[in-house]
């Protein structure tokens, strides 16, 4: 979808652009298609879209995947959309199919006027076998990524865009100063596999920020048992609340200090260390020790 044809459209139907739901639409046709590729998708794949607003990603999944569901929060767009795909298998589209004469119910397309982050929590799915591909809004692409994350039916591919900062969040190593508590709690299930920059002037409206799409992809081999996550997360989260101040100490407020102390030596960890020098494997190691030693 041109630039052209997305101003000329937003104008016909009195369409403002909220800032606050992040509605900066990527429209640059070579970026879309980078994005499509770093998913590797296939006519076995389902892929879940998040706020795909006109539709110039809808598109080009609806032309690879065999299924796709996009969640949508504003009601306007879905209008919009459901319109355009319409219109489209009205003139014979090969990647839309109609049934009972409205392309948006076909059973390959479904499109739900939701709130992404409050439908993943609210109707927990089997997301194994589906692939998530879309350009989030920014305001809440960590907790999204993070609650499929730490789904037990986690996805098996996230292809996100998001603002740089988050991406670099995202890509960081043990020692780098974007990382922290979004790296392990991602991390800690998917291995980044690349990502490329993506200019402001790329979408519309052009937002105060570069962007960047991130390729997360599920480890084969869980890290942790289910049952370990959740002490995991505890110890991330306090290590990193206050990321100048001694990680041992930090920890003693939920830990007793004798079994820290031990878990620590054991593992070689200095008592001086900051969390932001423990890798993702250390955190791992640390979480099974505890466990283990505080049983």
């Amino acid at each position: 979808m041109k630039l052209s044809a997305m101003r000329t459209l937003l104008v016909e139907r009195g369409i403002q652009l909220s800032k606050s739901l992040g509605q900066n639409f990527l429209h640059d046709a070579h970026q879309l298609d980078r994005i499509v590729a770093a998913a590797e998708l296939t006519k076995s794949d389902k892929v879940l879209e998040i706020g795909p607003g006109l539709g110039p990603l809808t598109e080009l999944l609806l032309a690879r995947a065999g299924e796709v569901l996009a969640i949508e929060k504003d009601a306007r767009l879905v209008e919009v959309l459901r319109e355009r795909l319409d219109r489209k298998a009205e003139v014979g589209n090969p990647n839309v199919e109609v049934r009972n004469n409205s392309a948006w119910r076909n059973p390959r397309f479904a499109l739900l006027h939701d709130d992404a982050l409050e439908f993943i929590r609210r109707e927990p799915r089997d997301w194994v076998d589906w692939k998530l591909v879309a350009n989030l809004p920014y305001s809440v692409a960590s907790p999204i990524l993070v609650e499929l994350a730490q789904s037990p039916q986690r996805p098996d591919r996230m292809v996100v865009t998001l603002q740089l900062e988050v991406a670099q969040r995202l890509m960081a190593q043990a020692g780098e100063d974007d990382y922290g508590v979004l790296t392990l709690l991602v991390q800690l299930d998917y291995e980044p596999r690349g990502w490329f920059k993506i200019p402001a002037t790329c979408f519309f409206p052009s937002p105060d920020v570069d962007s960047a799409c991130v390729t997360l992809v599920r480890r084969e081999t869980p890290l942790l048992a289910q049952e370990q996550r959740a002490a995991f997360v505890k110890i991330v989260k306090r290590a990193f609340s206050q990321r100048r101040k001694m990680m041992l100490k930090l920890l003693k407020q939920d830990w007793p200090a004798d079994i820290l102390e031990q878990a620590f030596a054991e593992l070689n960890i200095q008592p001086r260390e900051r969390a932001e020098k423990l890798s993702l494997v250390q955190f791992v190691e640390l979480t099974r020790k505890l466990m283990q030693v505080g049983k």
